[in-house]
């Protein structure tokens, strides 16, 4: 059982390092090491000099390496999407605020993990909560002024030990202005909402709304 649990952490592991590849962007911290060694994209054209891509392409890409940065699904992106443009103020920055606001993107700024699966998975299974209560739900907003910490029970768990050092926060990028985050006790409370100047992803969102705006 053991040996296929890791085989299967292997394969995910490898299908990342190739969909960073890809989307040229590291997914992971594990990923930028391989891409920062090879940053073309996967197989044996990957060095190839490739024609021009349409502008459909560029900004689907664009939509892609969004998607993978908060490990969504399309439906999930799509919602956001219609929220970001009822929402008054500029439609892409909105859209990355929304996403940003997830209960699972901000578990891993707040370096409670160290990939935003596993931020997922903590979420998932009831190890996280917001204002004293567990929520299971990834796609929990979080609003300014709550703080998202570890269950009491989960504290003593061996990956949450290692959170508790900042082994997580020295792979990842500089907690944004909007967490304040005590990492030895576990806790991260939102200041306020993410702004997009803040939001340590790479994207160009006007991309992602033509995009959108095109398949509407």
């Amino acid at each position: 059982m053991k040996g296929t649990y890791v085989a299967t952490n292997s394969k995910r592991a490898r299908n990342l390092v190739r969909k960073s590849r890809a989307l040229g962007i590291a997914l992971t911290p594990k990923a930028e090491k391989y891409f920062e060694r090879r940053p073309y994209g996967p197989g044996q054209h990957g060095r190839a000099r490739k024609k021009a891509d349409s502008d459909y392409a560029v900004r689907l890409r664009e939509k892609q390496r969004l998607r993978a940065q908060y490990n969504i699904r399309e439906a999930q992106m799509r919602r956001a999407y219609a929220e970001a443009k009822r929402v008054e103020g500029q439609t892409g920055e909105n859209l990355v605020e929304i996403l940003e606001s997830r209960l699972d993107a901000l578990v891993l700024r707040s370096g409670f993990a160290r990939t935003i699966a596993q931020a997922r998975q903590l979420v998932v299974h009831r190890h996280i909560m917001v204002d004293g209560v567990r929520v299971d739900r990834p796609s929990f907003r979080v609003k300014a002024g709550q703080l998202i910490h570890v269950h009491p029970r989960s504290e003593k768990m061996e990956p949450f030990q290692v959170a508790a050092t900042g082994a997580h926060q020295d792979v990842l990028p500089d907690t944004p202005a909007y967490l304040n985050v005590e990492i030895d006790k576990l806790h991260a409370k939102l200041e306020h909402a993410p702004k997009r100047a803040e939001v340590p992803v790479t994207c160009e969102e006007q991309l992602v709304v033509e995009y959108y705006a095109r398949m509407a």
